[in-house]
Formats: structure tokens, sequence, C-alpha cells
């Protein structure tokens, strides 16, 4: 039977996730996505994933929370509000600087919200006798459509979590429970007829509203994709080197996220437009040190300086000639690769004169390939 009394299992449950410093939490049950096989099922079959292989393998885990763990009864859904201090569409605007993804400019999200998951964890098998799982991002669960379901929000047409709270500012966890506790009902959908999120995506990354083909996503490719980036969305990068706000940042519901950013969470002045020569002369050592404790470090130096690389391409800033001409002979293919296309788009006459040369020596296919286009740019 559930448990619906005000000094019940939920009411304190809820209850004390806030004084942990969650802002928004809700119930739901495993049952509460019926339809999500066949979503992802469909998600998966066309390819939208791209090469987040992870997606497929555990697929049935993720679209039913009871094969993740059948003892489950309950899912208590968190949040964390996260809004930037300032529009990070700002940040464009100063193209020979470095622009960051909010959510990646402060201290890691899995830590913060793992460590208050885990005391709530705790509290909750110490109170009541029962068992209990927590999630932040890295298991098989669809955390945007349960809080959905547990009345935290709706999923938008970006298919991001919106609150009428919080905007599209929210970090979610997931306490996954053998007590059985009453059920929130699910947030209704206040997009209406707004598109702003779909227009404003520079890679039309939404094939209809409600959905998402990650293979067409700044965030993917500057992320998740551990080869070069395709030259289709080269230039749609801009300087963003980690990430793309755009979707998010202009939701109209954000202007009601009044509440100032968790203080955990509180955004790092110098992961805010850094100078592209400087993010591009990092070795291993300095980004570590530079990003330590960010979910930026997860992705490794030389996936984030091939991404500082595009930005200098796209910057048209003479000065970074200089740059490119050091970074073509990185270490890294991923670099040198990123670094001939953006030496060609600054001063094509000076690839020119190295394209040859560089590929006397290159022995990695991609790069020789990058030499290559370049040549075949040149003024016969």
């Amino acid at each position: 039977m559930a448990i619906s009394t005000s000094e019940g299992p939920r009411a304190r449950i809820l209850a004390h996730a806030r004084e942990l410093g969650f802002d928004a939490s809700g119930v739901t049950t495993p049952d509460a996505l019926p339809d999500a096989p066949e979503r992802l099922g469909a998600f998966l079959a066309a390819g939208r994933h791209g090469t987040m292989d992870w997606m497929e393998t555990r697929a049935r885990e993720r679209a039913n929370p009871r094969a993740l763990w059948p003892e489950a009864r309950s899912i208590v859904m968190v949040a964390t509000n996260y809004a930037p201090e300032a529009d990070p569409m700002t940040g464009l605007e100063a193209p020979e600087t470095g622009l960051v993804s909010a959510y990646a400019t402060r201290k890691d999200y899995h830590d913060v919200l793992k460590s208050r998951l885990k005391a709530l964890g705790r509290w909750t098998a110490e109170a009541f006798g029962a068992e209990v799982k927590v999630f932040v991002d890295t298991a098989p669960v669809m955390e945007k459509p349960l809080a959905a379901a547990a009345g935290i929000g709706w999923q938008g047409k970006h298919t991001n979590l919106v609150s009428r709270e919080f905007g599209s500012w929210l970090f979610l966890g997931a306490m996954f429970t053998t007590l059985e506790l009453e059920p929130d009902a699910p947030e209704t959908d206040h997009c209406g007829s707004c598109t702003t999120c779909l227009d404003i995506c520079p890679t039309d990354a939404f094939p209809s509203p409600y959905q998402l083909d990650a293979t067409r996503c700044l965030a993917y490719w500057s992320i998740e994709h551990k080869g070069p980036i395709p030259e289709e969305f080269r230039a749609h990068m801009g300087n963003r080197i980690f990430g793309c706000d755009d979707c998010l940042a202009v939701c109209p519901w954000n202007k009601f996220a009044q509440d100032a950013a968790d203080a955990r969470l509180a955004t790092r002045e110098a992961l805010q437009g850094c100078d592209l020569a400087e993010l591009a002369a990092l070795d291993d050592a300095a980004f570590r040190a530079l990003f330590a404790g960010t979910p930026v470090k997860r992705t490794g130096r030389d996936r984030f300086v091939r991404n500082v690389m595009i930005a200098i391409g796209n910057s048209g800033a003479e000065r970074f000639v200089a740059t490119c001409r050091e970074r073509v002979s990185d270490a890294s293919p991923l670099v040198r690769g990123a670094a001939a296309w953006a030496l060609a788009r600054l001063d094509g006459g000076a690839a020119w004169e190295l394209a040859e040369s560089a590929l006397v020596s290159e022995v990695d296919a991609d790069v020789r390939a990058e030499w290559n286009s370049v040549l075949s740019r040149r003024p016969s």
C-alpha cells in the first residue's frame, strides 16, 4: 500500500533532500515510462546516438528501470539548479576566447550530486530499513523522462528538462528504493507553440520537436566524439570549445529561474573567456591542473585542444597563425589535423607551404587527409 501520510517516509525523504541542498525533488515509479523502450529503440535504430555505444549496450536497462534493479518499487528524483550568472550566449561575441558550456565551468556535478545522493540514501536506509541505489548520469537511467514523471519539470522540445522554477538549468540524480512511495503527478508540458530552442540550433540537430539527433549536435562532437570533427560542423562551432548551450540558454522559462545556482557549483572564473592561444599551449599536466575537478577534465587534453584549434580557425585572428604553426607538430594526431585546418583558414599561403613537407613525415591517415584537403584548395 502506498505511503501518503504527511509524517510518512515520502514526506520525510523529500524534506531531507531539501536539507541536503537539492533544489527540487519528486517521486515516480519504475513503470512510469511505458513508451521508453519504443522511443529509445527508434533513436538507436536511426543511429542518432553516433559513437556512444554505451547507450545501445545497456538499452534494456535504460528503457526499463525494473531491468536495472527488479527490487525497486519507487524512484526519488532530485535536481540541483546550475543557472549561470550571465547569459552564456554573450561568450559567442568574443571569438578569440574559448566558450565552455555553463555546466562545465564549475565543480563536476557528478561529484556534488553523488555525495548528496549517497547521504540521502544512507539516511533513507537507516530511517526506514529500506534498500537503496543511487545514480548520477553514469548508469543506464533515463533521468530526464523520469524527472518529468516525478513532476520536477517536463522535457522540452530540445529534449532537456524544463522547470517553471529553474528553466533549463537543472542537474538530475535518482535514488531507487524498495520503499513503496506515493508518486507525484507528471508535470504538464508548457512549451506551447514556442520553437526558440529548435530555431537557434546552429546545426539543425532537432529533426522534429522533442527529438534530438546527437550526430548533429555540437555538444556531441566537442565532448563525446574521439576522432576528428567532420568539416561540415567546424565553422558552426565558432568559439565553442566544450559543449553548446544555445538551445538551453534561449529557453523563455529561464527568466523565471530567480534563485542563484548552488554555492558548491559556483562558476570558476578562470574557465571563462580564456585566450585561445593560452589554451592551445596546454600540455597534459597543465590541462589537468586547469580543469581539475570539472567535467572538462574527463575528455582529456588532446580532444580539448582539438576543439581549441577549431575555434582558432574560426576566429579570423591573424595573431593565432603562430599558434597553428606550433600545433601542426603536436604529438597528438587529433591536434595536428585540427591545426592544419585552422592554419589554412587563417593563412592559406602558410598552410600550402607547410603541407607538402608535412606529408613527407606524417603517418596518421586522418592528418594526411587534412593536409591533402589543404593542398586541394591551393590555387593552380
